[in-house]
């Protein structure tokens, strides 16, 4: 059995007020050579395919273009789930007709386990499908009161599957977060404190574990517990990062070799430093650009002065501008700080003490409530 394994496509993703939706087509031409180069047998997307519950029209387009010539043109079957930015109906429209045609959409968490078997030369291949949901959800599904958090959510899910006691080679793909994996800026948190985090251990009995929903190609746990990134870096803490696709090789006993193979766009992310001076004197490009200048003196039209080296700057950095409070310098960035660490520091300026442990949890329990509110009004 030979599949690829991608997630995160964020389809109708805006990056500093540019439409990558054009750099989001090269990708997905570059992505349906590689599945018609390799042969595979099934393409498997866990989660994350819009960056948004309601996508622009053209992301919609795109994704039924992509669609078509993959399960169409190429007779590869594809397995997709929604992850934590889509809208579960939106993904699940029209699975069970879709599915006579090779396409398995897996929109919500169903009230029964759903498998789509497909066979080798070694016999059948189960692949197990766990979409994106919020604790209280699989709660009311399962009718299972002892569900509180993701932890136990997926376990319930995954016990459910029967995978791990019916001893075929099964693949489960999944949107999570599971402990101990490097997470970068442009992702959403699933939950507030790290109550959204999942032991790998959770999905032993498993051949392989298609993840979704971390943006960094990584193991988590395990070999064959693996998160392929996303397909094109979505913010600049990404622009050392080679994105890829994990080509996945399965035996007769379920044991699986991984390849990541490189999908480079039309266009990366850099960035560029140094006083303004020295950049409008470096090589032109039309990659998208953010440039940390070090001047101290004021720079007069920086941007219209720097656009004309690079075309697509998105963004820049006055790095001596980064202050503190304390006259010190080098104050650490808010958007690159967790909501929670934010308020702890805003109590302690405004108060004069720390947040106790108590106030720390109702903090995070209030929130955490307040997001889940907000996502599923998004769906």
């Amino acid at each position: 059995m030979r599949f690829i394994h991608t997630a995160d496509w964020h389809l109708g993703r805006i990056l500093f007020g540019v439409h990558l939706t054009e750099d989001q087509a090269v990708v997905l031409d570059r992505l349906e050579g590689i599945i018609k180069d390799s042969g595979a047998d099934m393409l498997v997307v866990a989660g994350d395919v819009y960056d948004r519950a309601v996508p622009p029209p053209e992301a919609v387009r795109l994704l039924d273009d992509f669609l078509g010539r993959v399960v169409e043109g190429l007779g590869v079957k594809v397995l997709m789930i929604a992850g934590n930015h889509d809208s579960p109906d939106r993904v699940g429209f029209a699975s069970k007709i879709l599915e006579a045609r090779g396409l398995f959409m897996r929109g919500r968490v169903a009230g029964e386990s759903r498998v789509t078997t497909v066979p080798d030369d070694h016999g059948p291949v189960d692949f197990h499908a766990i979409p994106y949901a919020e604790p209280s959800v699989v709660r009311e599904i399962l009718g299972d009161d002892t569900v509180k958090d993701h932890e136990t959510a997926m376990a319930r899910l995954v016990a459910r599957s029967g995978a791990a006691t019916s001893g075929r080679r099964s693949v489960l793909a999944a949107h999570a977060f599971v402990a101990g994996s490097a997470e970068s800026e442009s992702e959403r948190p699933l939950a507030v404190g790290g109550s959204a985090a999942v032991p790998s251990s959770v999905f032993d009995g498993f051949s392989y574990v298609a993840l979704g929903h971390l943006h960094r190609c990584q193991t988590a746990g395990a070999p064959c517990i693996r998160y392929p990134g996303s397909l094109f870096p979505y913010s600049f803490s990404e622009v050392d990062e080679e994105k890829t696709v994990n080509l996945v090789d399965m035996d007769g006993q379920g044991l699986c070799h991984v390849t990541a193979v490189p999908i480079p766009g039309r266009r990366t992310l850099r960035i560029v430093k140094g006083l303004m001076d020295e950049v409008l004197t470096m090589p032109p490009s039309d990659d998208y650009i953010q440039v940390n200048l070090s001047d101290t003196a004021p720079v007069l039209d920086a941007v219209g002065r720097l656009r004309a080296v690079f075309p697509n700057l998105l963004h820049i950095e006055r790095t001596h501008l980064a202050w503190d409070g304390s006259g010190a310098g080098n104050r650490a960035d808010h958007r690159k700080t967790d909501h929670q660490d934010l308020f702890k520091g805003f109590y302690s300026d405004v108060c004069g003490e720390s947040l106790n442990p108590d106030m720390e949890e109702r903090y995070g329990r209030i929130t955490e409530e307040l997001f889940r509110r907000k996502r599923e009004a998004r769906s």
